[in-house]
């Protein structure tokens, strides 16, 4: 129920004035009209409601109960929407222990046209999400897009990077996608605890890469190390992405890959928004 609703925060409306001469100050070119904390509320309200033709009568409708409120048209909310710098804002300590799951999903690039993709047997492809996401908050810590051809052990290690410089990171889960003797090592040289199920093809031989046999090994000789590991916790991952295609759908309205990354990256703000309401 909290998902359904909607708190307009109209502090940007007594602060017009002086963000617009701040955002202003020293711009060369056309000057900016509408401040981005009213563009950040656009933002918000065409990622979960509102395509951005419907939004242009929204904010024409908001003018009528918000005095000295202007309206924006569609390219101008087009234009400042799409180039909004997106933070993730997990809200997590950085000097506390963190465990993540770390995950990878498709996304199709647009629902128009399926009947001619079934029909001519056209392809367009999907886009590829990979997250890893904070097993006590559940907020996603990191994120990552790229093409469908990326595979998910690739991206492990910048999604561990950029949550290592947001916080401690001392345990990343992961499913037998991730295993990779460059991955354990990745991890063990970094002090990081790897939970990551191997293969069922696996070799015992090391090849230079202890880590990996001893994660071999145990998981060959010891049925409860699930339990033991807490490699149940991954499904956090599969969760958070659960949650983002059943709210703002499995598919995405932008073309290009700027706008693409921009609009996942607030879908994935928004719902660390939605889990910092709810702890």
């Amino acid at each position: 129920m909290r998902r359904g609703e909607i708190l307009l925060d109209l502090d940007f409306v007594a602060n017009w004035s002086r963000e617009l001469k701040a955002m202003n100050e020293g711009k060369e070119g056309a000057r900016f009209r509408y401040p981005e904390s009213f563009v950040e509320l656009l933002a918000v309200v065409h990622a979960c409601i509102l395509p951005y033709r419907q939004l242009e009568g929204f904010t024409r409708a908001l003018t009528g109960h918000v005095e000295e409120l202007k309206a924006p048209d569609y390219t101008t909310i087009w234009w400042r929407v799409s180039r909004i710098e997106v933070d993730l804002g997990p809200s997590i300590d950085p000097d506390k222990d963190v465990t993540i799951a770390v995950d990878a999903s498709g996304i199709t690039a647009s629902n128009r046209g399926e009947w001619m993709r079934r029909k001519w047997k056209v392809r367009r492809g999907f886009i590829k999400v990979h997250i890893a996401v904070d097993t006590k908050t559940k907020q996603i810590v990191s994120m990552e897009v790229t093409k469908e051809g990326v595979s998910d052990g690739r991206m492990l290690e910048p999604l561990v990077e950029d949550a290592s410089s947001k916080t401690d990171v001392k345990r990343v889960m992961c499913d037998g996608a991730y295993d990779s003797r460059k991955n354990f090592r990745f991890l063990a040289d970094r002090g990081i605890e790897p939970v990551i199920k191997v293969r069922k093809n696996f070799s015992f031989k090391a090849r230079g890469c202890m880590p990996r046999k001893a994660a071999a090994m145990e998981q060959l000789t010891r049925p409860e190390w699930r339990k033991a590991r807490g490699y149940g916790y991954r499904w956090m991952a599969e969760s958070a992405f659960s949650s983002i295609k059943r709210v703002f759908g499995e598919d995405i309205s932008s073309i290009r890959w700027r706008n693409i990354v921009n609009e996942l990256l607030l879908k994935a703000s928004i719902y660390n928004l939605f889990m910092a309401m709810n702890p």
